[in-house]
């Protein structure tokens, strides 16, 4: 009799056993911590920074760690199995890849903002540049711009610079960096004549001067586009950290910086 309860008893732990792998993964057990991996174009840093601290005065519980660079390096890294859960773009170009190789969220990709671009020089330069059509000038030596195949504000500096068809000149003495903020030390510590960068950046440093605004015809919008990754072990804390981005307390975080609120 003992023997069959024991045969019987040992049966219903492995029927028990056998329903387990067939229950819905969860992520984290009630008592884990959440930790939220973020991946966020450079030109968003301080912006970011301060939407990451308010929303954690709501949720403290929720731990994020913010990855910043190039929007395509950023979308490079997430295909190669990065942990991200949320991407903010500096350019819709890179969520088109992502979700054109499934790797969002459905139902989570928005547009959150725009920015405009800028021609910088040192705040201490002594040249009269006023306008993108002077980046040909011979006197020019070197012209900080970011890499036009993997970081936006590189991409949409080439396009100004092929709509006023000076873009071969400007190659020859153009120095590239790997993401906006790099643009931006190289002029602020007078290590370039003039770069190009958003007028966000170019407002965060005292070092730089803004010599002309580039006229929004010469190139593509500068939207900023976000979403959700579908490999998300958080979905539901990441759409939520998504939902506070876009809401009317981070839109004045944005737009205190500069950004143009959609």
């Amino acid at each position: 009799m003992k023997k069959i309860f024991v045969l019987f008893f040992t049966s219903l732990i492995m029927l028990a056993l056998a329903g387990c792998h067939n229950l819905p993964y969860t992520s984290t057990s009630p008592n884990e911590p959440i930790e939220l991996h973020i991946a966020a174009a450079a030109s968003l840093t301080d912006a970011m920074q301060e939407v990451i601290a308010a929303y954690k005065q709501e949720q403290p519980a929720v731990n994020i760690v913010c990855s910043f660079g190039s929007s395509g390096a950023l979308q490079q890294a997430i295909e190669n199995g990065s942990q991200t859960d949320l991407f903010f773009s500096a350019s819709p170009q890179p969520i088109d890849n992502l979700e054109k190789n499934a790797h969002l969220a459905a139902g989570t990709r928005r547009d959150l903002m725009e920015n405009s671009l800028v021609l910088i020089v040192p705040q201490d330069s002594h040249t009269d540049l006023n306008a993108f059509t002077g980046l040909s000038r011979a006197e020019l030596k070197h012209i900080a711009l970011g890499e036009p195949q993997s970081v936006p504000v590189g991409q949409y500096a080439a396009e100004v610079l092929t709509n006023l068809g000076i873009r071969e000149q400007v190659s020859e003495k153009a120095v590239y960096g790997s993401d906006v903020r790099q643009v931006l030390a190289w002029v602020a510590a007078g290590e370039a004549d003039c770069g190009i960068v958003y007028a966000t950046d170019a407002a965060t440093v005292p070092d730089v001067r803004i010599a002309a605004r580039a006229p929004e015809s010469l190139h593509s919008p500068i939207i900023y586009s976000a979403a959700v990754m579908k490999d998300t072990r958080h979905l539901e804390e990441a759409t939520a950290f998504l939902a506070f981005a876009s809401s009317e307390q981070s839109r004045r975080i944005f737009t205190k910086y500069g950004f143009i609120c959609k």
